[in-house]
């Protein structure tokens, strides 16, 4: 039975991976969080499960003809049904406590905006938020008052080391990686990989283009970015050192040397009840860390030539404003064309450095002041990476 004073959830991106373990823990919580909008894509099916379970208020789909299906689906059930940006401004905005923003991509950027302008505490698990605007995002989180708290399992871990910490007294954020599928390949090997391998992430079990953007370790350059905005920290104090077992989720170097870290077995729920219960914890029945039988931790340093995407992350960052939104628009559009089988997986760096560099040879550079500025940048970044790939430049 949901308590009257529980805690009002809703979620972006609800029928996602990060979507639905957040309506997992949720679920396992009743009489703390009450489910009161979700937002989806074209997944009319699942959506229309979520609701029955969770019974919110408020649901939308980008889809128009998913919409309606979800509208036949529901017709013996109270819920206003939204479609396209209106209706996922809708759910972003809507009465709630906090706004778990799990949609992938630069497409989650509008929405999340949109909850923070209304005052919305947001669970940031879409890091291209940040990637894309992070000054405008943290500008408009301090106008309205609410508050940013990381989902991503590396930035989780980061929230959860500085507690209590006094920030000045940080010298360095340690960001880990698994490495990936790929870690121990040749760069031959590594040029004739087939999605099917790319997609076999050995540790986390994540969506497609976040499953990539791991192998190429764009992800990582992506967190990078991420971080240097949640944080407040500059780009040359975000380390990232590989890690294999995934044990270790992220590390703060202090200034008397000393290392905290955040440890535990891979499991996106941790992170997600962090953020839904923050600053308390929730008691998971999930399989606890038994360091005698993980028995080794090991540690190493991210080989650039073979995975050259997280030096392009850094290089976007000493760029101009608008170099991590083209970056990231690029590799958007470069996943796409890889996992449709119209791109070898080299060529997803291939095609982020050839975009970003043609960005960074103009001779104007580009400030980001509104949502206007960042689509724009986003637009010419796609734009550039499709004349590329459609006319063979990048193979």
């Amino acid at each position: 039975m949901t308590a009257p004073d529980a805690r009002r959830i809703s979620v972006l991106g609800s029928t996602g991976s990060v979507g639905e373990q957040t309506l997992e823990v949720v679920g396992a919580f009743p009489e703390r969080y009450r489910v009161v909008a979700l937002a989806a894509g074209s997944n009319a099916e699942k959506l229309a499960l979520q609701v029955r379970r969770h019974r919110p208020e408020r649901v939308s789909l980008a889809d128009p003809a998913a919409a309606a299906a979800l509208g036949e689906a529901l017709r013996d059930v109270d819920v206003e049904i939204g479609v396209g940006d209106a209706g996922l401004t809708a759910v972003a905005e809507s009465e709630s406590d906090l706004v778990v923003a799990a949609i992938v991509g630069a497409a989650g950027l509008p929405p999340t905006l949109a909850a923070l302008r209304a005052g919305r505490d947001v669970a940031l698990a879409n890091k291209e938020a940040l990637v894309t605007a992070g000054a405008l995002v943290l500008r408009v989180a301090r106008a309205s008052g609410a508050k940013l708290i990381p989902v991503d399992s590396e930035h989780s871990a980061i929230f959860q080391a500085l507690g209590g910490e006094r920030r000045e007294s940080v010298s360095r954020l340690i960001l880990t990686a698994s490495g990936g599928p790929f870690r121990t390949w040749s760069q031959d090997r590594i040029a004739r990989a087939s999605v099917e391998e790319a997609l076999n992430h050995p540790n986390w079990e994540m969506g497609p283009k976040i499953t990539i953007d791991s192998a190429t370790l764009m992800n990582k350059g992506l967190e990078v970015i991420e971080a240097r905005w949640l944080f407040d920290v500059p780009p040359e104090r975000v380390d990232v050192v590989v890690h294999p077992q995934s044990i270790v989720h992220s590390l703060v170097e202090f200034s008397d040397s000393s290392v905290i870290a955040q440890l535990g077995l891979p499991d996106m729920r941790v992170p997600i009840a962090v953020a839904l219960a923050h600053p308390e914890r929730l008691p998971l029945d999930l399989p606890r860390l038994d360091l005698a039988a993980v028995a080794q931790l090991s540690f190493e340093a991210p080989d650039s030539k073979r995975f050259p995407c997280l030096d392009l992350a850094y290089r976007a960052l000493a760029g101009d404003e608008a170099a991590p939104a083209v970056l990231n628009a690029a590799n958007e559009v470069a996943v796409e064309a890889f996992l449709a089988g119209e791109l070898s997986f080299t060529g997803i760096a291939a095609t982020n450095a050839a975009v970003l560099e043609t960005h960074l040879a103009k001779s104007e550079p580009c400030a980001l002041q509104e949502i206007f500025d960042v689509m724009q940048a986003d637009a010419w970044g796609r734009g550039r990476a499709r004349d590329m790939l459609s006319t063979g430049e990048i193979t």
